[in-house]
C-alpha cells in the first residue's frame, strides 16, 4: 500500500487474488512476472463473471448484478494496483508528491456496472506528474486493456480537477459521483472538500439548468419520446440516464449519497422513492440481460432480442396476449414512471430555488398572467397555472380535467406541483366523474381545440388523468405492437395523429399534403373527425378485429362525451373503416372503375370521403417518421379524386370508349411534331386499357421512347425518370415480350437493392411489352444516383438477355437481416374474382426479404399467368403484393382446380426461408 491512510482491506475474493499474486515466483523479473500475473487475474475475472452470470440466470436482480460486477472490478483494481506498486515498481519511501489515489467515476463511481460497461477511472495526484506515477498508470492501463476492459481514464491533479469542474459540466458530474477505490484516501477527501466549497456552492440553480438542458438534448437525439418501440435502455427518454439525472440533482442540491435519503427531506414520498428503486432495478435487469445476450456493451432493446429478454424475465405467452408485448408494455410503464418522478422532483427543486426558474415552451406566448391571478378557478404562480388550494381536486374532481383545459385556454404551462397533485389524486376519477357533463364537455373542447391540443393531451396522459377518465384509452397506454412497421406505442401514435390533424388544419403541412390541407376546411363534422382519430386504434391488443371493436367503443363513448346520434354514428363508421382507404389505394388498381365503384359503395358521400381521407393521412403519418412519403400521398390523392368524380356522376356517366378517345386526343396535343401517319401507327400498337392507365405527358414520353427504339432497330430500351413529388424513380422498360419478363426485371431490381412499389405491365398489339415500374431505394427515397442507375440498367439488360440468373444470385440473400428475422409473418394468398371486371386479383402476404417479389412473379410466370398491374407494399417486415392477372387466353382464372394450384404454388414460393430451414433441421436433430 502507498500510505497508512487507505481504502479498507479488500473483501475475500480480493484477498484470495492478492495471495495468488504474492505466490508468484519472487525471483521473476517485472517483465517475466507480468504474463503470470495476467494469467492469474484473467482466471479470477472469468471465474467472477461466470459466478455473477450464474446468479443472474438463477434470479438475481438487476441491482444485485450491477453491484456484484462493480465489486468484482474493485477486487481486481485493488489487487492489480497493490501488485504494481509492490512488485513491479516498488518504492520504499514515496514522497508527498508521489501520493496517488485511483478514483472510480461514471457508472463505476455510482457502483453500477453492467456486464460489458466501460470502466471509468480518475488517477488523482496532489501536484504535477512524477516519473513513478506515470510508470504505474501506464502499467495499470495496459494491464486492464489486456484483461479486455474498455477503460476511460483521466490523469489530473487536485487543482486541475477543480479548475476543469468549474468550466465543464461533464467533469463536474464525474467528480460529483466519484468514489475512491485505491490509494491515498486523503486526496479524495480533499477533492470533495474543495469541490463543495469552490465549485458547487452557489451554483445549484445553474447546475440544474445545465443538466436538464443536457437531458433535453439527449431526448431530442433519441427521438424525444419514451415510447419508441426499440428503446435505448440507457440513453432513451424515461431510461436509466434520466434516473441518473435525478440522482445527480439530488446529490448536488441536497448532498445525499442515496435517493432514499431525500425522503426525509420531504422531496419524495416513501412510495415515490420505492417507485424510483423499482424502475431502476427493472432497467438494470433489462440492460444486464441485453449485455449477456449480445456479448457486448449494447443498450438498445431491439426487436430481435425483445422476446428473449422478456422470456428470461418471466413473460410468457397467454391466450390473446404475447409475452413480449406485455414485457414491453411494462417497460414503457416504467419509463412513464420515470417521467412522473422527474416532474415531482423538479417541482421540489423549484420550491428550493425559486430565484431562477427554468425556461419553458411559454417563450412562444407574448403575454403573461400576473402572479396570483385566478383563471378558470385556478391560481397562477410564476406564469404557470396551479391549484388554488391543496384540496382543490377533492372539493371539485372536475378540476382534474379542467386543469388541462384552463392551461390550454390561457396559454399557460402547468405548475409541476399541480401535476404532482393530479397524479396523487387519480383515485378521484370514478364513474361519477366520467359521467359528469361538464368534465366531458371540457375534454371534447380540449380535444377539438382551435390550436394544437397534442401538448395538453400528452400532459394529461403523463399525469395518468387521461387513462383514468377514458379507461379504454388507459388500456392502450404503453401498448406496443411487436412489428417493424409501428414505431410508437398505441397511445403515443394516437396523440401524434391528433397533433398531425391540428397541424393540417393550421396549414403547416400544405406543401406536403395539399389535398387534405384544402379538404379539411370543407369538413362539417369536425368534432367527429377528432374523436375518430382518438379512437381509431383504441381496441388494439384485445384480440379480434380492432376496427370493429373500436367502433363498438365509439358507439358507447360518443354519447358520454356529448356527441349527437349523427356524430356518434359517423365516428363509429370512421373507426370501423379507418383502413379502407389505405387498403384500396395501396392494394388495388385505382385506374380500374370497379375498384373506385366498390370504394364509393362503402363511403357513399363526399363528406365521409373527406373525413376518411383526413383520418387515413394522419394515421399513416403518425406511424413513424419514414412511413409517409409522397408516393403514398399520390395514391391516396388519385383514389380521393376518382371517388369524388364518381360520386358526382363523372366516371359512371362517361362511357369507356369516350374516355379512351379523349385520352388519345390529349396525347395528340402532346405530339404536335408527329405527322398523322406516325400517330395512327402508334395508336394501333396498344389496346384500349393502355390509354386510360397513364396521363397524357406520360403517354407522350412512352410514345417517343417506342419510336426511337423501333427506328434504331433495337430490341430493348430502358428509360428512368425521378419523380421527387411521388418520391419514386420511374423505370420504363420497352422490350420484346417473353415469358417471365417482369420477373426478370424484378429480380434485377432486388439485386440492385431497389424496391418496387408499383408496376404497370402492358402487352402491346405488336408483341412488345412496355413495363413501367416505380421503384425506391431501401430508405424509401427515389432511386436516382447515377451510379445506382448505371448498375441497375446493366442488371436489367443482363437479366432479360439471360446472362444473369436473378434466382441464383438472390439465393444466399433470402433470409434478410437478423433484426427482421425475429418476426414471423404467416404466408397468405387471397384470390378475388370480384374486385375487377376483367382481371383476377391475387393478393400475396408474407415476410419481406430480398427477392420476395421475384419469387412471386417467377411463380406466376410458371403458372402461365399474365400480369397486367402490380401493387407492391411493405409494412415493416410484412410484404403485401397485389397482382391483376389473366390466363393465357386473356381471361379471368375461373376453374377451381387452377385457383387451388395457384394458391398452393404461391404459398410454397413465399414460405419463410427460416421456417423452412427450421423444419428441415428437425429430423436431423432428432436422428442425432
Amino acid at each position: 500500500m502507498m500510505d497508512a491512510l487507505t481504502i479498507p482491506p479488500a473483501p475475500p475474493r480480493g484477498r484470495q487474488l492478492a495471495v495468488a499474486l504474492d505466490a508468484l515466483d519472487p525471483d521473476l523479473s517485472p517483465e517475466k512476472v507480468r504474463p503470470e500475473a495476467l494469467r492469474v487475474m484473467k482466471a479470477a475475472l472469468e471465474e467472477g463473471r461466470a459466478a455473477i452470470r450464474a446468479r443472474f440466470d438463477d434470479g438475481a436482480t438487476g441491482a444485485e448484478t450491477v453491484t456484484a460486477q462493480c465489486q468484482l472490478v474493485d477486487d481486481l483494481m485493488v489487487a492489480l494496483l497493490d501488485f504494481t506498486v509492490q512488485r513491479v515498481f516498488p518504492m520504499s519511501n514515496p514522497t508527498e508528491g508521489e501520493r496517488m489515489s485511483v478514483i472510480a467515476v461514471g457508472g463505476y463511481g455510482r457502483g453500477e456496472l453492467a456486464p460489458h460497461s466501460d470502466v471509468d477511472l480518475l488517477f488523482l495526484r496532489p501536484y504535477k506528474k512524477t516519473p513513478h506515477s506515470e510508470q504505474v498508470i501506464e502499467f495499470v492501463l495496459y494491464f486492464l486493456w489486456d484483461l479486455g476492459f474498455k477503460v476511460g481514464q483521466a490523469v489530473r491533479s487536485l487543482d486541475e480537477c477543480i479548475r476543469l469542474s468549474k468550466s465543464d459540466i461533464t467533469i463536474r458530474t464525474a467528480v460529483l459521483e466519484s468514489r475512491p477505490v485505491w490509494g491515498d484516501a486523503r486526496l479524495h477527501v480533499e477533492l470533495m472538500r474543495r469541490f463543495w466549497k469552490e465549485v458547487a456552492a452557489g451554483t445549484e440553480a445553474s447546475f440544474v439548468e445545465a443538466k436538464l438542458a443536457e437531458r433535453d438534448a439527449r431526448h431530442a437525439r433519441m427521438g424525444d419520446s419514451r415510447y419508441v418501440l426499440e428503446p435505448n435502455v440507457k440513453e432513451g427518454k424515461g431510461g436509466l440516464r434520466d434516473l441518473h439525472t435525478l440522482y445527480w440533482l439530488a446529490k448536488y442540491i441536497y448532498h445525499v449519497s442515496d435517493v432514499s435519503q431525500i425522503v426525509t427531506l420531504g422531496v419524495l414520498s416513501e412510495r415515490e422513492a420505492h417507485r424510483f428503486a423499482r424502475a431502476q432495478n427493472f432497467f438494470w435487469h433489462v440492460r444486464c440481460a441485453i449485455h449477456y445476450l449480445t456479448g457486448r456493451a449494447e443498450d438498445r432493446l431491439t426487436f430481435d432480442i425483445q422476446e428473449k429478454v422478456g422470456r428470461d424475465m418471466g413473460y410468457k405467452d397467454h391466450a390473446g396476449t404475447r409475452g413480449v408485448e406485455r414485457f414491453m408494455k411494462h417497460y414503457f410503464l416504467y419509463a412513464k414512471e420515470v417521467g412522473d418522478l422527474t416532474r415531482i422532483f423538479c417541482a421540489a427543486l423549484e420550491e428550493t430555488h425559486k430565484s431562477k426558474t427554468r425556461a419553458s415552451f411559454l417563450g412562444r406566448f407574448s403575454w403573461r398572467k400576473k402572479e396570483g391571478t385566478l383563471v378558470e378557478g385556478f391560481a397562477v404562480r410564476g406564469d404557470r397555472i396551479t391549484v388554488a388550494a391543496p384540496d382543490a381536486f377533492i372539493k371539485d374532481p372536475v378540476k382534474l380535467v379542467g386543469l388541462f383545459y384552463a392551461a390550454y385556454k390561457n396559454r399557460l404551462d402547468i405548475h409541476p406541483e399541480a401535476l404532482q397533485l393530479a397524479t396523487r389524486s387519480l383515485r378521484l376519477i370514478d364513474d361519477r366523474l366520467r359521467a359528469n357533463p361538464e368534465a366531458n364537455r371540457l375534454f371534447m373542447e380540449l380535444l377539438a381545440a382551435d390550436d394544437n391540443s397534442e401538448f395538453w393531451l400528452r400532459r394529461m396522459n403523463e399525469a395518468g388523468v387521461f387513462g383514468r377518465f377514458v379507461p379504454d384509452f388507459g388500456r392502450v397506454v404503453a401498448q406496443m405492437q411487436h412489428d417493424m412497421y409501428h414505431v410508437f406505442t398505441v397511445d403515443e401514435h394516437t396523440l401524434m395523429a391528433v397533433g398531425m390533424l391540428h397541424n393540417i388544419e393550421l396549414g403547416k403541412l400544405k406543401n406536403e399534403m395539399p389535398l387534405i390541407s384544402e379538404a379539411i376546411h370543407k369538413v362539417q363534422s369536425r368534432r367527429a373527425l377528432y374523436l375518430s382519430v382518438l379512437l381509431h386504434d383504441i381496441a388494439k391488443g384485445r384480440g379480434g378485429d380492432h376496427s370493429e371493436l373500436g367502433a363498438e367503443v365509439a358507439l358507447k363513448l360518443g354519447p358520454r362525451l356529448g356527441m349527437s346520434d349523427e356524430e356518434t354514428e359517423t365516428v363509429a363508421w370512421l373507426v370501423r373503416h379507418h383502413l379502407l382507404m389505405s387498403n384500396t389505394a395501396f392494394k388495388r388498381d385505382v385506374s380500374d372503375p370497379r375498384t373506385v365503384r366498390d370504394f364509393v359503395d362503402v363511403v357513399q358521400s363526399v363528406e365521409r370521403l373527406r373525413l376518411l381521407l383526413g383520418l387515413t393521412v394522419v394515421d399513416i403519418r403518425a406511424v413513424g417518421p419514414t412511413v409517409w412519403n409522397a408516393w403514398k400521398g399520390t395514391l391516396l390523392r388519385e383514389l380521393a379524386l376518382a371517388a369524388e368524380e364518381m360520386m358526382e356522376g363523372g366516371l359512371q356517366a362517361e362511357a369507356r370508349d369516350t374516355r379512351v378517345r379523349a385520352a388519345q386526343a390529349d396525347l395528340r396535343a402532346e405530339l404536335k411534331d408527329w405527322d398523322d401517319a406516325a400517330f395512327v401507327e402508334h395508336i394501333a400498337r396498344a389496346y384500349p386499357a393502355y390509354w386510360l392507365a397513364f396521363d397524357a405527358p406520360t403517354l407522350a414520353r412512352q410514345a417517343r421512347l417506342i419510336r426511337r427504339t423501333e427506328e434504331k432497330g433495337e430490341f430493348l430500351a430502358i428509360e428512368d425518370r425521378s419523380d421527387t413529388w411521388r418520391s419514386v424513380t420511374e423505370i420504363t422498360v420497352y422490350a420484346t415480350d417473353q415469358a417471365g419478363l417482369f420477373s426478370q426485371i424484378a429480380g434485377a431490381i432486388a439485386l440492385a437493392n431497389g424496391t418496387v412499389v408499383d408496376a404497370r405491365i402492358t402487352t402491346l398489339a405488336s408483341g412488345k411489352a412496355l413495363d413501367v415500374l416505380s421503384i425506391q431505394d431501401l430508405n424509401g427515397e427515389p432511386f436516382d444516383s447515377p451510379e445506382k442507375m448505371a448498375r441497375l440498367r446493366d442488371l436489367i439488360e443482363r437479366a432479360i438477355t439471360g446472362r444473369l440468373r436473378p434466382g441464383r444470385e438472390l439465393a444466399g440473400r433470402r433470409s434478410g437481416p437478423a433484426r427482421a428475422r425475429v418476426f414471423r409473418v404467416a404466408p397468405r394468398v387471397l384470390i378475388d374474382n370480384s374486385a375487377s371486371s376483367t382481371f383476377t386479383v391475387i393478393e400475396v402476404n408474407g415476410r419481406d426479404r430480398p427477392g420476395f417479389l421475384y419469387d412471386v412473379t417467377a411463380t406466376l410466370t410458371e403458372l402461365n399467368l399474365q400480369i397486367a398491374t402490380a401493387k407492391i407494399s411493405t409494412y415493416g417486415a410484412r410484404a403485401v403484393d397485389v397482382f391483376y392477372v389473366k390466363d393465357l387466353f386473356g381471361l379471368k382464372v375461373s376453374h377451381d382446380s387452377k385457383l387451388e394450384q395457384i394458391k398452393a404454388r404461391l404459398l410454397a414460393a413465399i414460405a419463410d426461408p427460416d421456417d423452412v430451414v427450421a423444419k428441415d433441421s428437425k429430423p436431423v436433430a432428432a436422428a442425432e
